[in-house]
């Protein structure tokens, strides 16, 4: 009977030490699994990318690297599978692209209170993609509310800037 009491309390200390090291452990770029590198971000604060490239046997192949692109407020993410879902977004694809917002039901998904509202590191990453287009995101995606047509339409006429989109737009995030 006393060798019963002593091993429980052993055994939930091992198991709370694993879960605490788990909560803790620093995320590496190079160390992440292809399946979740993009839309991650090191515990430096720098954004993971998806990179290929041919291997030994000649056939391509992918890996985790750490970008330039420091992210302030998310130092040591990965991205929940979930949000990946809800916001319309693949963890293959090699490179992000702003023209992803061409696609109408790519906006619409970004753009969906699912995503909006619950994914601040998609969201982020977006919101600068459209910066460097000279989109305000937050814009948009109200256009894309009220008039998903004449939102695309904009911003397919204006050779990616949107007309009434950028005015005096902050340069910052909303996250």
């Amino acid at each position: 009977m006393a060798a019963s009491s002593i091993k429980s309390p052993l055994i939930l200390f091992i198991a709370l030490s694993l879960f605490v090291r788990g909560i803790f452990a620093e995320v590496i770029c190079d160390n992440l699994p292809t399946n979740f590198c993009s839309f991650a971000i090191a515990s430096s604060g720098k954004r993971c990318v998806l990179e290929n490239y041919k291997n030994d046997a000649g056939k391509l192949d992918f890996t985790c690297k750490t970008s330039e692109v420091v992210v302030e407020r998310l130092a040591g993410y990965i991205e929940t599978d979930q949000c990946v879902k809800a916001c319309g977004v693949d963890r293959s694809f090699v490179g992000i692209s702003s023209d992803a917002f061409l696609v109408p039901q790519f906006t619409q998904r970004l753009c969906s209170p699912s995503c909006y509202q619950n994914c601040a590191n998609i969201v982020d990453l977006y919101f600068n993609l459209a910066a460097g287009e000279g989109v305000y995101l937050p814009l948009l995606c109200e256009k894309q509310k009220t008039e998903p047509h004449r939102a695309m339409m904009e911003l397919l006429s204006s050779g990616g800037v949107a007309t009434g989109f950028v005015a005096d737009a902050p340069a910052s995030s909303p996250f």
